[in-house]
């Protein structure tokens, strides 16, 4: 018997019973213990258009009951060299932003004062900002490989510093960001200025808009972040609205014209060899796919990250 936790397999029990865990792995209250965890932030306050997001975690969990524990792809087999769980949820206060912002710091805090590597369900984008906050108190300035259909680095939306489309700009006032080593992929919409955009190029931000990544394979660019990035410590925050709304229309701020599905696989997997430190999948919102497929491409994302953590590249 492995040592290391296991997804509860589909012949020990039906794929539609058993804990409603990421993959039904085992749950514990804290990640004592653990190389990785799974953490849910249910959260949608601060979304600007369509809410929902706070059931993006539920989903995400329910979806991800295929996913079996070996990557016939990379050969990546997690849960023989790492100890990973399901933590459950961040217990955000529902009625109010700024405090469930301070809630996020402090509950990554105490992930990362155990060196568990935090992989995080949303809920919506806001979330990054303060798990960065964290992640910089334990690992100082990262790299970020961000993917999404937004920059999110705006100054202010009603007059307010926290939301969705803000916490990028907040992580970069509070350095947590090695500016060198930023990448936003898959940028694309409509705008109010090139000042959108500009602004991230400004810091020395590398932005890839979503039209430079199509009829194209993605590992070239992978390989460029590699190379650039190094040793440093590295955040991945993966939007789903990045993909296009035929792959993922459960999201809140849907724009044409996205990546696809195996670009998004060649992201993730193009990390495999970075020191990741922590990664989220977030803005997936149940409420605009009744078929189930955002979150489960979601799920899978999620498998895909664990599997490129370094430890899982031992198995």
């Amino acid at each position: 018997m492995s040592k290391f936790n296991q997804p509860l397999g589909g012949n020990d029990s039906p794929r539609f019973s058993g804990p409603n865990t990421m993959m039904r792995l085992p749950t514990q209250p804290t990640a004592e213990g653990l190389d990785a965890c799974f953490v849910g932030i249910p959260m949608d306050h601060g979304a600007s258009n369509r809410p929902g997001t706070r059931l993006g975690p539920r989903q995400i969990r329910e979806e991800s009951r295929m996913m079996r524990p070996y990557n016939m792809a990379t050969g990546a087999a997690p849960f023989e060299s790492m100890q990973v769980a399901d933590i459950g949820d961040v217990p955000i206060n529902t009625f109010d932003l700024k405090k469930t912002i301070g809630i996020i710091t402090d509950f990554y805090r105490d992930i990362l004062s155990h060196g568990a590597i935090p992989l995080t369900l949303g809920g919506d984008h806001t979330l990054t900002w303060p798990i960065l906050r964290a992640i910089k108190e334990r690992h100082g300035p990262v790299a970020l490989i961000h993917i999404d259909a937004h920059a999110d680095t705006s100054d202010e939306m009603f007059g307010e510093k926290e939301a969705h489309g803000t916490p990028f700009r907040r992580a970069w006032e509070e350095g947590c960001l090695q500016n060198d080593k930023v990448w936003q992929i898959g940028l694309r919409g409509s705008g109010y200025s090139p000042e959108d955009w500009d602004w991230a190029r400004s810091q020395g931000w590398h932005v890839i808009p979503a039209e430079q990544c199509w009829f194209k394979s993605l590992a070239p660019l992978m390989a460029e972040i590699r190379e650039t990035v190094g040793d440093a410590p590295v955040y991945l925050s993966y939007d789903i609205d990045s993909l296009d709304p035929a792959f993922a229309p459960g999201t809140g701020t849907v724009e044409m014209g996205g990546l696809s599905t195996w670009q998004a696989l060649e992201i993730v997997r193009g990390c495999a060899g970075l020191n990741l430190v922590g990664a989220d999948l977030v803005e997936v919102s149940p409420p605009f796919d009744t078929t189930g497929t955002t979150a489960l491409i979601a799920s899978n994302l999620l498998f895909e990250m664990l599997c490129a953590l370094p430890k899982a590249q031992m198995g």
